[in-house]
């Protein structure tokens, strides 16, 4: 293997989690480089263990190296001690099967789950040794860069970096890019040749075949370069979840993740129409995988890993249809072996007399519930419907099944919000904690977990405002005086600081790629972590480039045009629009 990158016990003994660098793990599959035709490195931009927590890289990864032509590594963001050093070694961002430097390989691509990773992304592709902006990057030489995930649907923000956006769903997509790419690159085809030949893959979105002008603070027109390049880009959607797509031999970390289990996706999307919802846009139709086939892959799974967990993964698992008849299933099968059950989350609003038999199956680790509002005017407002004496049954009985803790999630910032509906909150978190003592002496424990609403693209929400950091700042005081003195609630809240960042460039355009490059160029990594996140770093960025950071949180006319226009998620604008001016009208 030619340029492999060399690790010695000097460098990995020098850092923190030497194990992330190392590769080999249990699963991994290394090819055999000189014979295979397109090379492939997936690289999500936060460290190791967020990294292989994430079910999409694995999907892709073992769709990919089912290929006889293809090969595929990974490869993740260094955290800064491992930066340090490779930027004093010369040592380039490589792949962790093997070694390779990224910049050898023909297709990079990123999954973007959240937009405070983007300077890790500008990071990874400097520490690779490639140009950051995509116009720079002209010859094939240089590895096409895509990026796809939840963020992408508003790729704006990134088009000075990416050279392709993947939309929606990549399991049938990313074997079309990836062979499009080969054939293009066998019969010689230049970069812009191959780009807009790509541009004719249901879902693929190429910023640079996009002319966009402003008028003042609005986008004055988005249009595309030339004719045969699609007015709209739709989300790519499989019909079905195959079988044959589900990664049953997933790699075995030899240090612990995040989420280390095995994740048993159950079904993609949700029937649900919580207006605040992006995912419901982006992840939707709903999409059922058969029980009989979760245990099969539930099966193969724990013989190929032997974790000690299972997780049913959804937006929505116990509005699975055959949820109680699965839980049952793989508890039989698998509570003899020592692996318990999982669910992420429970639906406060949909079939909760189905909880307390769920409650009695699965691990007792504690409950999670989304309540999201403490009011019915809050909840009209954002579209959940919520039984609330439904929850305070379900939790009663699971009181008396030996449950002690529950986490609540909520958020402020919600349209027409006054500081009753934040009184609320705890004033429901409170209630339930105290209703345990109906069944022993103590209350419940309580986790109330508090985020900002952030008024993401494809939602009836993306014309309102958010609201701004002092507010959102005071409320989060006022929550914390209301809670004062109920040692049994813990309150969680989200850093304002950061959720602004998220919201403006969840509704950002072009011209905060300048930003984001001073901001990584000053330093900023790592900004979705507490100790690492800088904010004078990115209010210098925002001045240096004359960025009002309120032209991105304001309200916006519903006859404006926004910087993801060119982006369909299958839902038309009239009924986005619709829901956004009924959610207006209640009060």
């Amino acid at each position: 293997m030619k340029n492999r990158v060399e690790l010695n016990d000097e460098i990995l003994l020098g850092v923190r989690k030497p194990a992330r660098y190392i590769g080999m793990e249990h699963n991994s599959i290394t090819k055999d480089w000189d014979r295979t035709g397109a090379k492939v490195c997936l690289c999500y931009p936060d460290v190791y263990e967020i990294g292989m927590s994430h079910l999409g890289l694995k999907v892709l990864y073992h769709i990919l190296n089912k290929q006889d032509g293809i090969l595929c590594e990974r490869s993740f963001a260094p955290w800064h001690d491992m930066e340090e050093v490779m930027r004093q070694r010369k040592i380039p961002l490589f792949s962790l099967e093997s070694r390779t430097p990224l910049s050898s390989f023909d297709i990079i691509g990123f999954s973007l789950q959240y937009e405070l990773t983007y300077t890790n992304l500008l990071n990874m592709l400097d520490l690779a040794g490639l140009p950051l902006e995509s116009s720079k990057r002209t010859g094939t030489e240089f590895p096409l860069i895509i990026a796809g995930g939840p963020s992408a649907f508003n790729p704006e923000p990134l088009a000075d970096f990416v050279d392709l956006f993947l939309l929606g769903d990549g399991e049938e997509a990313i074997l079309e890019i990836v062979e499009c790419y080969r054939h293009l690159k066998e019969q010689g085809k230049d970069r812009n040749e191959i780009l807009r030949e790509m541009a004719k893959i249901e879902g693929v979105y190429v910023p640079s075949l996009y002319d966009i002008s402003y008028a003042g603070d609005k986008i004055e027109a988005i249009r595309p370069v030339s004719s045969d390049i699609p007015d709209t880009v739709t989300k790519r959607t499989v019909k079905s979840l195959r079988s044959d797509d589900y990664p049953t031999s997933p790699i075995v970390p030899y240090i612990s993740t995040i989420h280390d289990r095995i994740s048993l996706e159950i079904m993609r999307g949700c029937a649900h129409n919580c207006r605040f919802c992006q995912a419901r846009s982006i992840y939707g139709p709903p999409r059922m995988r058969k029980t009989d086939e979760l245990i099969d892959l539930a099966r193969e799974s724990y013989k190929n890993t032997g974790f000690d967990e299972l997780s049913l993964v959804s937006l929505s698992s116990s509005s699975y249809p055959h949820i109680k008849e699965l839980i049952n299933s793989l508890t039989e099968i698998f509570a003899p072996l020592g692996v318990g059950i999982a669910l992420p989350s429970l639906r406060v609003e949909e079939d909760l007399e189905k909880l307390p038999s769920l409650i009695s199956m699965i691990k007792k680790s504690g409950l999670t519930f989304a309540p999201e509002a403490g009011t019915e005017k809050m909840l009209g407002i954002i579209k959940k419907n919520i039984q609330l004496k439904e929850l305070f049954d379900a939790l009663r009985q699971a009181y008396k099944m030996g449950w002690r803790k529950v986490k609540l999630y909520f958020m402020i910032g919600l349209p027409q919000e006054d500081d009753s509906d934040l009184e609320a909150i705890i004033d429901l978190a409170d209630k339930l904690a105290l209703l345990k003592k109906e069944s022993s002496r103590s209350p419940a424990e309580i986790t109330i977990s508090v985020s900002s609403l952030i008024p993401k693209p494809h939602t009836p929400f993306q014309w309102m405002p958010m609201t701004g950091e002092d507010e959102l700042k005071r409320r989060q005081r006022f929550l914390l005086d209301k809670v004062r003195g109920k040692r049994y609630l813990r309150l969680k809240m989200h850093d304002v600081k950061t959720s602004v960042l998220e919201g403006i460039f969840s509704r950002g355009d072009r011209r905060l790629g300048p930003v984001l490059r001073d901001a990584w160029k000053s330093g900023a990594r790592f900004d979705a972590w507490s100790e690492s996140f800088n904010p004078a770093i990115w209010e210098d960025a925002l001045l240096k480039n004359r960025i009002d950071k309120d032209c991105y949180l304001r309200m916006r006319d519903c006859d404006e045009i926004l910087p993801w226009e060119r982006i369909s998620c299958g839902m038309s604008k009239d009924a986005l629009v619709e829901e956004h001016k009924s959610s207006l009208k209640i009060t």
